[in-house]
């Protein structure tokens, strides 16, 4: 096995690498003054299953789109090379809340996101937490493998609340399905019945409304309030008002990515949340060192569930 890591954070990628007891593999990353990229193995990849992880978010220096094109060279300069298997490993994955035509003339971006994945020569993407899970595993012709977030925030949600009483809450219709798998497998862990609840919203070009309802019963409950990513912090600031006015206990608000665009720790900072957990698919670097909402942020990691399914995929490759 190979093991390459393309992002300038390296935490993940050396926890992952720990987790499966190899060293990441050296590459070049040579910028060159008019801004293109050239990158290239280190180490021969003649006959090797190889894995890149790279995490697609947007950081100051290097957009998605940068990031993106990176990965897809660095796949193809693999394949090239005699690589016999190259795996693209994708903590977050841009491009990916464009899933269906909501407009007229809207683009399919995560169609064509799997497109340019194929084009490549990628056996196969390891992606957590798609926006949208069939329309994720619809997009692409390879195989695919989806690590749910729940999975990798459960370990730091339950020592967070011990034996409170439960409830699972999704701030919108579209995550119904993501927080009612979470909500099933609480109840099997725990042993014991865990709610369910939902908050309306409605967005139509970036203005949300309709965020007042909530449909099931939270009065006295602990609610782990669950969404695929955060970016300004709104929803999630939104349906944790809508939860406690409905007489939740407290409110978690939990999330496989932490984008934290612009306003989010001010709209994060909200007495209506009481804490905030995330995994560590994008560093939490957009939120000031001493903002309030720092206090109440837990980051849990994802390389043991990335370590997990690169593991299992590796062995039954070589059988």
């Amino acid at each position: 096995m190979l093991l390459f890591s393309l992002d300038t954070d390296s935490s993940l990628a050396q926890a992952l690498a720990s987790q499966l007891g190899v060293a990441l593999a050296p590459h070049e990353h040579r910028v060159f003054e008019d801004g293109e990229h050239k990158l290239r193995p280190l180490v021969d990849p003649r006959g090797r299953d190889a894995y890149v992880l790279h995490s697609l978010y947007g950081e100051p220096l290097c957009s998605p789109q940068d990031k993106l094109l990176q990965l897809l060279v660095f796949v193809a300069a693999l394949r090239d090379h005699g690589a016999a298997r190259v795996s693209a490993v994708l903590p977050y994955l841009a491009y990916a809340r464009k899933d269906r035509q909501t407009k007229p003339f809207d683009p399919l971006t995560l169609r064509y996101v799997a497109q340019l994945f194929e084009a490549v020569g990628t056996a196969q993407c390891l992606v957590l937490e798609a926006h949208n899970v069939a329309a994720f595993q619809n997009a692409f012709r390879i195989p695919t493998v989806h690590i749910e977030a729940h999975r990798v925030l459960e370990p730091q949600v339950l020592a967070r609340v011990g034996q409170a009483a439960l409830a699972v809450a999704s701030p919108d219709p579209g995550g119904v399905k993501r927080a009612q798998l979470w909500r099933e497998s609480l109840a099997q862990t725990l042993q014991r019945p865990v709610g369910f609840a939902m908050v309306d919203k409605r967005r139509s070009a970036g203005v949300l409304s309709s965020d007042k309802l909530v449909a099931g019963e939270v009065a006295g409950l602990t609610v782990l309030l669950l969404d695929d990513l955060i970016a300004s912090g709104d929803t999630l600031r939104r349906a944790a008002r809508a939860l406690m006015q409905a007489g939740a206990k407290e409110v978690l608000a939990c999330a496989a990515h932490g984008l934290f665009t612009s306003g989010a720790a001010d709209a994060l900072a909200d007495d209506a949340i009481s804490s905030l957990i995330v995994s560590d698919s994008v560093p939490p670097f957009r939120l000031p060192q001493h903002a309030a909402v720092r206090a109440k942020l837990l980051v849990a990691s994802a390389a043991g569930l990335f370590a997990q399914a690169i593991s299992a995929n590796h062995l039954a490759w070589r059988k």
